[in-house]
């Protein structure tokens, strides 16, 4: 049976607080902050969002508790056509959260609470089982417990779907992990952390990043942020793609829209040149847009 295009995310859900200053405060400091705003987040809820905009089919697998951020997220997902069937409700942890505080260029620095989040294991993927069966492509991060992620990626692979894992926040991928990834995403701090190099700043250095790690994953991507995207492969195929020259209002989500429209084109059968075009000019076209204006 041939299935449609679809994107399961397993993942991360955050209730975010953005809020707004001219500088971000160093230590023992406090500074007067010009406004502030709540945002659903996590890199799965904000992956999972940014590849259902596309028009693909995409679900997302994760855990929030019975209160007012876990609704937030839940409406969020549904007003953006996320299916949250297997969005389980927790009431042993609160819902995951975070505050990121931004500065006047647009950076940030953020603290997230997993809470919830960390409670995601093979429960889960066995509640979701007949949608991985028929999942096309996987899409994993970091935001949750490593054995969470072999168990998703495994029913996965048993049903012939695909795994992308966005490898973030840095930490060592797992034994179990590595042999069932077959697309990795990595910005340049990711890379240098796991394949070994110096510091990323360059689309050379971001290529030769990818081309180490394609020694153990199948494809790879490597984003090195203003200087643009690097993917190698196994047989040797190489795409170096610039970053599209916009006027930056904000970082915060960039990786994340990549991660998810990237997703859904291949999940389309797009080439893999055809959907790092397409998630490299989406991804500018969110970072030029004021964190105010975006939806």
């Amino acid at each position: 049976m041939t299935f449609a295009p679809l994107v399961t995310v397993f993942g991360s859900l955050h209730y975010d607080i953005a809020v707004m200053g001219p500088a971000r405060p160093r230590k023992g400091e406090t500074v007067t902050g010009t406004s502030w705003h709540p945002k659903s987040g996590g890199k799965g809820g904000n992956q999972a969002v940014s590849s259902a905009r596309t028009g693909v089919a995409t679900a997302m697998i994760g855990a929030v508790a019975d209160d007012d951020f876990g609704r937030f997220l839940i409406t969020n997902l549904e007003r953006k056509n996320v299916d949250h069937t297997f969005v389980r409700r927790n009431s042993s942890q609160s819902t995951g959260m975070s505050v990121a505080i931004f500065d006047a260029e647009g950076d940030y620095g953020a603290v997230i609470v997993s809470g919830s989040n960390l409670t995601l294991g093979e429960a889960d993927v066995a509640a979701a089982h007949d949608l991985l069966k028929k999942t096309t492509l996987l899409v994993l991060q970091s935001e949750i417990p490593d054995a969470a992620n072999v168990a998703a990626a495994r029913a996965v692979k048993r049903g012939g779907g695909r795994v992308l894992i966005n490898a973030a926040p840095a930490r060592p991928l797992s034994a179990d992990l590595q042999p069932l990834i077959d697309i990795l995403v990595v910005n340049a701090i990711e890379a240098e952390m796991l394949a070994g190099v110096p510091v990323v700043e360059t689309l050379a250095g971001a290529l030769e990043a990818a081309k180490r790690l394609a020694n153990v994953f199948p494809e790879v991507v490597v984003t090195a942020g203003g200087a643009g995207v690097a993917f190698a492969d196994r047989q040797g195929d190489e795409i170096l793609i610039e970053a599209v020259k916009v006027f930056v209002e904000s970082t915060h989500g960039a990786g994340d829209e990549f991660i998810g429209v990237l997703a859904a084109e291949i999940a389309s059968g797009k080439t893999m040149n055809s959907a790092l075009r397409k998630a490299n000019i989406d991804a500018a076209k969110l970072v030029s847009t004021p964190e105010k204006d975006r939806v």
